[in-house]
């Protein structure tokens, strides 16, 4: 019984002093570069879909709306008024 109960303990312990991961969408760039491959990850650089198209071109790679920055506040505009 106790052999068990301390191997459970053990591999917790291993999973606890992993590092955790950061946050991978930045709020301050509105679209983000979403690489496909052995490591998938996000890029939140860019500030618009063509500047993010031309890092994709070539790669294994999508450019998609920050879903951060895509719900900022922003201020409303009103009808009639530029």
């Amino acid at each position: 019984m106790r052999v068990p109960a301390l191997a459970i303990l053990a591999i917790g312990m291993v999973f606890a002093s992993a590092p955790a991961r950061a946050q991978t969408y930045s709020p301050d760039y509105p679209v983000c570069l979403h690489v496909y491959g052995p490591v998938t990850y996000y890029e939140c650089r860019y500030t618009s879909i063509p500047q993010c198209n031309q890092s994709a071109s070539g790669r294994s790679a999508q450019c998609v709306v920050n879903p951060y920055a895509a719900y900022q506040d922003r201020p409303v505009r009103k009808r009639g008024v530029y």
